[in-house]
């Protein structure tokens, strides 16, 4: 067992992702299987400043592996960014003996993890729940894959309903700074063409393609918008289209939250599964201020500096396939 950790908590902060659940089981169940005392945190840094702690033993976590949402509950805390806020968390983990944390969230998540387990020396480790896949140090992260599978779904729904009706559908989906989503349900529901904020976005050669298809005989096209898109948006991006093309009966479709709810996945599910009992392991082995990741199906470390400042490389590869095929 590692030095001086004998009561662990977790948490789930910023936005929800499929699988949460999952992690937070893995997380409970695995730290009371290495002899951890186990605390969950209500309302992430929320609950953690207001002393929300409720003690988790193995019927906590019973037939939750395979619901969306976070049993814990989530919430962003401005009062956690702030010295004072800080304080009061600590002194809640210190009133109840607490040694250890395990947050469950993005990169806002790990930056203010980091720093509070760098004011106060407390262990702290990270998991990548995030809808988004943005974040270095893991190939995948939890709930991407139940998301991405979401999109597809609806956009495959649409495609029926726009071809039904000689439409040109603009469908907008989460990714405010990254076109992950965007890119890989584009190709897998065969979109015209993806607009994502790591490419330059060109209104006059989308219009081009869209004339292209017209003249080889499409009767309905699907374009997929990353929110984060330079132009602003579908909606945006609809408009300017329309200013150059008439080829078809424009539709604009935002997915929004759908995207984050739902069953998670196999993958998610077995994602969570792994890197949550990684998080114990790598607290009972002396790693603190790391994230746990997957990288070539192998479980590895990244520290949080670095998960929560850098950000994963979009695979041109990809792109450039999408542009193939979209002909």
């Amino acid at each position: 067992m590692g030095v001086n950790i004998y009561k662990v908590a977790v948490l789930t902060s910023g936005g929800d992702s499929p699988g949460m659940n999952a992690c937070i089981r893995a997380v409970v169940r695995s730290g009371i299987h290495y002899g951890f005392e186990m605390w969950g945190v209500v309302r992430g840094y929320d609950g953690l400043i207001k002393g929300d702690f409720k003690k988790m033993d193995l019927r906590s976590v019973s037939n939750i592996i395979n619901r969306g949402g976070t049993i814990l509950k989530s919430a962003r805390s401005e009062e956690f960014r702030t010295e004072a806020g800080m304080e009061k968390a600590f002194q809640q983990l210190k009133e109840r003996s607490i040694d250890a944390l395990v947050v469950i969230g993005g990169d806002g998540s790990f930056k203010g993890a980091y720093h509070f387990s760098e004011k106060y020396d407390i262990a702290v480790m990270g998991l990548p729940g995030t809808i988004d896949n943005d974040l270095y140090g893991t190939d995948f992260t939890i709930g991407y894959d139940t998301a991405t599978n979401t999109v597809v779904e609806c956009i495959d729904k649409i495609r029926d309903t726009a071809d039904a009706h000689n439409r040109l559908f603009f469908i907008e989906v989460m990714g405010r700074d990254a076109g992950y989503i965007a890119l890989n349900a584009g190709i897998a529901a065969g979109c015209e063409d993806i607009l994502i904020p790591e490419t330059k976005t060109s209104i006059d050669d989308l219009v081009k393609n869209l004339k292209k298809g017209r003249a080889n005989r499409k009767t309905s096209g699907l374009v997929i918008v990353s929110e984060g898109d330079e132009e602003g948006g579908a909606y945006e991006v609809a408009r300017k289209v329309k200013e150059q093309f008439d080829g078809y009966e424009m539709k604009v479709t935002v997915l929004g939250h759908i995207q984050r709810g739902g069953s998670p996945s196999c993958f998610d599910r077995v994602l969570a599964s792994r890197l949550g009992v990684a998080a114990i392991e790598g607290l009972r082995n002396g790693e603190s201020r790391m994230m746990a990741g997957l990288i070539n199906n192998k479980v590895v470390y990244t520290p949080l500096t670095q998960a929560s400042k850098m950000h994963s490389e979009m695979d041109d590869d990809l792109f450039r396939i999408s542009k193939i095929l979209s002909i």
